[in-house]
C-alpha cells in the first residue's frame, strides 16, 4: 500500500500554511479602519485555515510514521487554536456568534460544506483503551447499584433445549407442507381454468390483441418511470445511480484502516521493545553531557559577571517559574535582562498597591481604559497577539528542515528515523542538565554574594493556607478518585452518554443570510451554524489540551431553544466526540441527594475534583433557568436561587485553563432567569432554531430521509419527502422523530417489503403534535 497521496496532502497543507503565514504577517500587522474590509480579511483567513485543518487532520489520521505524526500534531493543534482566535475576532467585530458569508463563499468559489469543522479522530483513537475501560467500570457500577437492569440469562437443561428445537423443527416442517399443498391446489385450479378456456376456443386475433395491450402498457409505464427518474436527477432532486451503489473501493479502504492501526501498534511495541530512545539518550549523556554542562556554567557565569559590572552587584537568580537559566541565556543583553527583572518587581509592588486603592481610583482607571479604547479605535483595528503562531511556525520549520526534501520511497512499514530521535533526545538531555546546573549556579551565586557583596540571601517564607481553604481540601483529601466516582455514579450524577455523532445533527446552511442583513433583517441561524459553534466552542477545546490551555477560554456554554430542537442531543454529541464524562447537575436530578447548602457545596467540590482528574468532562445542567430564577422563594433544592447562582459562579472560577471541564446549560425558558448572573456564568449563548425547508428536504442534508432510515425505514418513490418537508414547517426535529417512531413499529418494518411507506402515514402522526409558532421563535430571537 502506497501512502504517497497522504504525504502529498501533508506537503500541500504545509505549503498552504507557509504561504498563509507570510500573507498574515503582511495584512494583520497593519491598522485597518474599514470594518467590512477587516471582516473580509478575517473570513478569508478563517476559510483558509479550515481547509488546511481538514487536510492536516486526514494526513495525521492516515500516516503511521510516529515522527511525522508528532510534527503534524503540533501544527494541527496550532491551526485549531488559530481558528478559535480568528473566530473570537469575528465575534467581537460583528457582536454576533453567527456570521453570514455566502457572498464571500461565492467569490472564492467554495461550497458551504467546506466550512464544516472536521472533528479530529485522534480525540477517541488515542484514548480508546482508557475509554473502553472506563465504560466497563461505569456499566458495572450501574448494574451493582441497580440503576441499570441487566438482561437475565436463562439457563436450560439439555432435555429442555432438545424439546425447543424439536418444536421449532416440527413447526417449520408443517409450514413447508402447508405451502406445498397450497402450491398443488393452485396448480390444479390453473389447469382446470386452462382446460375450460381451451374448450371455449377463443380466436387467435383476440388473444394477440390482449397480449399486445398488456405489453404496450407495461413498456409505456417503464418508459415513463425512466423519464421521471432522469428528470429528477437532472433537477438535482435525486442522486445519480452510481452514487447510490456501494463503491468497490470501500472494502479496500476498510482493510487499509485495519492495517494502519495494526502497523501503528506494532511500531509502538517495537519502540518499547528496542528501547532505542533510552539507548540514544544515555549515549548522548555519556558523550555530550559533560561538554553541555561546562558550556552552560561558563555562559551563566559570564552573564552574571557582566550584570555586576553594570549595576555594581550580582542580580537575583531567576526562579523556576521565570524559566531559570533560560531567562539568562535568552538572546538578550544583560541590560535588557535587568530591566525585565526590575519591571517584574515593580509590577508586583504595583499590584499590592492597587489592592489597597479605593473606588475612586478604580473609576479613574476605568476612564483611562475607555480613553485608551477610543484611541485604539481611531488608530484602526489590529489583530490581537496570538498564542499559536509560534507553534505553527515551529512546526513549519521542522517540516522544512527534516521532511520537505526527504526521499522516503513507498515504505509503508517505516517506523522511525534514528537521527530525528537523536535531535529530540538532545533537547531533553540539555533540559535535564540545565536544571542541575541551575541548582549549582544558585548556590554559587549565594556564595559570591556573601563573599563579594556581603549580602545574606534569605529565603522568603511561604504563607500558610487559610483555614477555609484547608478545611475544603481536607474534607475530600482522604478519599480516592475511584470512591468519589463510584458515589457520583450511584447518586445518578454521572450518567452514561448516548452514542451520538455531531454529524447526526442534520441541517443545511443558510444561503440568504447576507441578503437579509443588507435589508436590515436579522436572519435566524441555521442548523449548520449551530453545528459549527458546538464544534468550535465545545469539541475542539475539550479534545486537545494545547488548544484548551492557549485558546480563548470558554467555561460556560448555553443552548437555548424550544422543546425538541436537539439541545440534549448536542450535549451527548460533545461527550461522544471527545470521550468526555457526563455529569448531570439538573435541579430535578440533584434534588434531595445532597440536602442543604453544605451538602450542595460538597457535591460541587466532588464534581470539580473528579471532573478535573478524569478530564475531559462535561457538566450538564438541564432547565438551568431555575438556578437563576427571578422568584425570591426557595427552589426545590431548599436553597435560594441567588445562593445557587453564586455557588455556580465560584465553581466556574475554580476552573483554570489547564482543566478541560465545560459547563453546558440547556433551557427552554431563558426569559425566566435573572439576566445579570445568567450571562456572567454563560459567556457563550447559542440559539437553537427550528429547521428550515432546506434542512428538512435538501440535496445534501435531508432531515426526513435521515430520520426514516435511522429508524429502519426504506425510501421509495411512493413516499413524497418534499410534501412531508412542506407540511412539517414549524415542527422541530424532535417532533419529526416522534412522528417517524410512531409509524415505524416492529410490525410495520416487517411489512415494508410488500407494503412500502406512504406519505399519509406520517401526516396523521404529525398532526397530533403542536408546532413552534413564529411568535415563540421571535421571542427567543
Amino acid at each position: 500500500f502506497s501512502i504517497s497521496s497522504y504525504n502529498k496532502m501533508w506537503a500541500d497543507a504545509q505549503k498552504d500554511l507557509d504561504n498563509h503565514l507570510q500573507r498574515e504577517r503582511e495584512e494583520f500587522l497593519k491598522p485597518e479602519k474599514d470594518p467590512e474590509k477587516v471582516f473580509k480579511m478575517l473570513t478569508t483567513s478563517y476559510i483558509k485555515y479550515m481547509q488546511i485543518f481538514r487536510n492536516l487532520e486526514t494526513a495525521y489520521d492516515q500516516l503511521v510514521h510516529q515522527q511525522k505524526r508528532a510534527v503534524i500534531r503540533k501544527v494541527l493543534d496550532g491551526v485549531m487554536g488559530r481558528i478559535l482566535e480568528i473566530k473570537k475576532e469575528m465575534v467581537e467585530l460583528e457582536n454576533s456568534e453567527f456570521h453570514y458569508i455566502d457572498n464571500i463563499l461565492a467569490d472564492l468559489a467554495i461550497l458551504p460544506e467546506d466550512l464544516e469543522v472536521p472533528i479530529p479522530r485522534y480525540f477517541i483513537k488515542e484514548r480508546l483503551g482508557v475509554l473502553q475501560q472506563r465504560e466497563k467500570m461505569l456499566d458495572q457500577i450501574l448494574v451493582d447499584s441497580g440503576l441499570q437492569i441487566q438482561k437475565p440469562v436463562k439457563t436450560m437443561t439439555i432435555e429442555e433445549a432438545t424439546r425447543v428445537i424439536q418444536v421449532a423443527e416440527r413447526a417449520r416442517q408443517g409450514r413447508c407442507r402447508a405451502a406445498f399443498m397450497k402450491q398443488l391446489h393452485l396448480q390444479d385450479k390453473k389447469q382446470r381454468q386452462t382446460k375450460r378456456q381451451a374448450e371455449m376456443g377463443p380466436s387467435p386475433d383476440a388473444a394477440a390483441t390482449c397480449i399486445q395491450k398488456i405489453w404496450c402498457g407495461y413498456i409505456q409505464r417503464k418508459r415513463t418511470e425512466k423519464m421521471r427518474e432522469e428528470e429528477m436527477i437532472f433537477l438535482g432532486m435525486s442522486p445519480p445511480p452510481h452514487l447510490m451503489v456501494t463503491s468497490d473501493s470501500q472494502m479496500p479502504a476498510e482493510q487499509v484502516n485495519a492495517l494502519q492501526s495494526e502497523v501503528e501498534e506494532k511500531n509502538e511495541e517495537l519502540l518499547q521493545e528496542r528501547n532505542e530512545d533510552i539507548f540514544i539518550k544515555d549515549k548522548l549523556k555519556e558523550m555530550e553531557g559533560i561538554h553541555i554542562k561546562e558550556t552552560l556554567q561558563d555562559q551563566i557565569g559570564q552573564c552574571l559577571i557582566e550584570c555586576r559590572h553594570i549595576i555594581g552587584r550580582f542580580p537575583d537568580y531567576p526562579t523556576d517559574k521565570a524559566g531559570g537559566s533560560k531567562a539568562i541565556l535568552s538572546e538578550k543583553t544583560p541590560e535588557q535582562i535587568l530591566e525585565e527583572l526590575e519591571a517584574k518587581k515593580m509590577m508586583a509592588l504595583q499590584e499590592k498597591d492597587q489592592k489597597g486603592k479605593n473606588k475612586e481610583g478604580e473609576k479613574e482607571k476605568a476612564k483611562g481604559k475607555t480613553s485608551q479604547k477610543n484611541e485604539n479605535k481611531e488608530e484602526g483595528w489590529k489583530m490581537a497577539p496570538s498564542n499559536f503562531l509560534s507553534i505553527m511556525e515551529e512546526g513549519n520549520d521542522q517540516y522544512k528542515v527534516f521532511w520537505q526534501n526527504r526521499d522516503e520511497g513507498r515504505d509503508f512499514h517505516r517506523d522511525h528515523d534514528p537521527e530525528l530521535i537523536k535531535e529530540e533526545k538532545r533537547e531533553e538531555v540539555e533540559e535535564e542538565i540545565r536544571v542541575q546546573v541551575d541548582e549549582l549556579m544558585q548556590q554559587k551565586l549565594q556564595n559570591l554574594k556573601l563573599v563579594v557583596d556581603g549580602e545574606q540571601s534569605g529565603k522568603q517564607k511561604k504563607g500558610r493556607k487559610s483555614e477555609k481553604v484547608r478545611a475544603a481540601v481536607m474534607s475530600l483529601v482522604c478519599r480516592t478518585i475511584d470512591s468519589l466516582y463510584r458515589e457520583l455514579v450511584e447518586k445518578g450524577l454521572i450518567i452514561k452518554a448516548k452514542t451520538v455523532k455531531l454529524s447526526d445533527y442534520v441541517g443545511a446552511y443558510s444561503y440568504l443570510g447576507s441578503v437579509l442583513r443588507q435589508a436590515d433583517i436579522e436572519p435566524m441561524p441555521s442548523l449548520a451554524d449551530v453545528r459549527q459553534l458546538i464544534a468550535l466552542y465545545g469539541i475542539l477545546p475539550l479534545g486537545s489540551q494545547t488548544v484548551h490551555e492557549k485558546a480563548p477560554l470558554v467555561k460556560g456554554l448555553l443552548l437555548a431553544g424550544p422543546t425538541g430542537v436537539g439541545k440534549k442531543m448536542l450535549v451527548h454529541a460533545i461527550c461522544t466526540e471527545t470521550g468526555a464524562n457526563l455529569f448531570n447537575l439538573s435541579t430535578s436530578n440533584i434534588a434531595g441527594k445532597y440536602p442543604g447548602q453544605n451538602g450542595l457545596r460538597m457535591m460541587f467540590h466532588m464534581v470539580l475534583k473528579v471532573g478535573k482528574q478524569l478530564q475531559p468532562s462535561v457538566v450538564w445542567i438541564g432547565d438551568t433557568e431555575k438556578i437563576f430564577s427571578k422568584a425570591g422563594p426557595k427552589s426545590e433544592l431548599e436553597v435560594s436561587p441567588k445562593w445557587l447562582a453564586s455557588t455556580l459562579a465560584k465553581f466556574l472560577k475554580a476552573l483554570k485553563a489547564q482543566d478541560r471541564v465545560l459547563l453546558v446549560g440547556t433551557t427552554t425558558h431563558p426569559f425566566d432567569a435573572n439576566l445579570k448572573p445568567f450571562c456572567e456564568v454563560y459567556k457563550k449563548i447559542i440559539l437553537m432554531p427550528r429547521p428550515d425547508y432546506s434542512s428538512r428536504f435538501g440535496k445534501y442534508f435531508m432531515l426526513w430521509k435521515h430520520i426514516i432510515l435511522q429508524n429502519g425505514g426504506t425510501i421509495t418513490n411512493l413516499l413524497n419527502i418534499s410534501c412531508l418537508a412542506k407540511l412539517s414547517d414549524g415542527y422541530t426535529p424532535g417532533h419529526i422523530v416522534q412522528a417517524v417512531q410512531a409509524v415505524l413499529s416492529e410490525l410495520r418494518i416487517l411489512q415494508m417489503k410488500r407494503k412500502p411507506l406512504m406519505t399519509e402515514e406520517f401526516v396523521a402522526s404529525l398532526a397530533t403534535q403542536d408546532p413552534v409558532y413564529k411568535e415563540e421563535e421571535q421571542a427567543f430571537k
